[in-house]
């Protein structure tokens, strides 16, 4: 802590002085800085690994290049990766961000040769900012309309060579226009649990977090086969087991972290398990409208869609189908409810 000044009673004013492990920086420690480090997606660095070869040799900069895929998959990071294999700088802002085609010409004409533009959550663009993309990718100059009515003319400012990186979430909400100026364009899947213990053991080693044998197999179970949730739960454990005085993890030490949070060894929460006895309990197994499980949930439907329903759907406990989301014979299983004759005729039927 930092005392900076006194207050009118002579009282001291102390402020905390953040520390690197508090910021983002910190955060930062947890990226793989390099491909050669960056753990699954190994088609798509194979990919890149040959795109960003061949533009180096060209003295070139990478085409520009669209990530999309569900949440905490590490779309970010390899964005962060692309700039620094190609030894450019990054600037990175988001499609909400940008609120006018002023504020990405501000952008566009302050970025360097080679710089890359990094666009997160673009598919939430307004059309208009779009639009002034499309010259900028092609032809690397922006057109621009100054003034109004009969004094309005167009304006062309010449950019210099750049690669724009576009993340999201929803692929298919981009425009096709922009969509196609992609000239690459890859979709993140989610990691195979040997990945995933790959991923727990790297944190577990940058955090100095030492762990019994079967620890990181655990932990990788439990984080829905995404690095960002792996993360997160690795950092819960050593945070419970230092107060507990423990320096080693132990397996008993997760599950106990893992219970407090209310995670479950298949990575299911809460607000998961809730969505699935909400669809049972009150509306028969489904099928049931997104708006109206969001309604019983007491939560956003975009949450419950982005958040929730991929990994319910991707462990076989939700399906969607054109009257709405039913649940499977798996989600009675795991909730120990049983299955009625209505219910089982329904699923036969499917």
């Amino acid at each position: 802590m930092a005392i900076t000044r006194t207050s009118e009673r002579g009282q001291p004013i102390v402020k905390p002085t953040r520390t690197a492990r508090d910021s983002d920086a910190f955060e930062q420690q947890l990226r793989p800085q390099k491909l050669s480090e960056y753990v699954g997606q190994s088609a798509i660095k194979g990919h890149l690994i040959v795109h960003m070869s061949a533009a180096r040799q060209r003295t070139e900069p990478l085409g520009h290049t669209l990530l999309h895929g569900p949440p905490g998959l590490g779309k970010t990071t390899l964005a962060h990766i692309i700039a620094r294999e190609m030894s450019a700088q990054i600037r990175i802002t988001s499609g909400p961000a940008i609120e006018k085609p002023g504020d990405l010409a501000s952008l566009l004409t302050n970025l360097a040769e080679g710089d890359v533009l990094f666009i997160d959550e673009i598919h939430r663009m307004r059309p208009a900012i779009e639009e002034v993309l499309y010259s900028a990718m092609e032809e690397y100059a922006l057109d621009l309309v100054i003034g109004k009515g009969p004094t309005a003319r167009s304006m062309r400012l010449e950019l210099k060579p750049f690669t724009l990186v576009g993340a999201t979430t929803k692929a298919g909400s981009i425009s096709a226009p922009l969509r196609d100026r992609f000239v690459h364009q890859f979709r993140l899947a989610f990691y195979t649990p040997v990945e995933m213990e790959q991923i727990v053991e790297r944190t577990a080693r940058i955090l100095a977090v030492e762990c019994e044998a079967g620890v990181a197999q655990s932990i990788a179970g439990c984080a829905r086969a995404t690095p960002r949730i792996a993360n997160r739960l690795v950092r819960a454990v050593r945070d419970f087991a230092q107060v507990a005085g423990e320096k080693r993890v132990t397996a008993a030490r997760v599950h106990e972290t893992l219970q407090s949070l209310g995670v479950d060894e298949r990575g299911l929460d809460a607000l998961d398990r809730q969505i699935l006895r909400t669809i049972i309990e009150k509306f028969g197994g489904g099928p049931v409208g997104l708006s109206t499980i969001a309604a019983a949930t007491s939560e956003e439907e975009q949450t419950i869609e982005d958040m929730y329903e991929p990994y319910l759907l991707q462990q076989g406990y939700l399906q969607r189908t054109p009257k709405g989301r039913t649940v499977t014979k798996s989600a009675f299983d795991l909730l120990g409810l049983k299955v009625p004759e209505s219910v089982q005729k329904q699923m036969f039927a499917q």
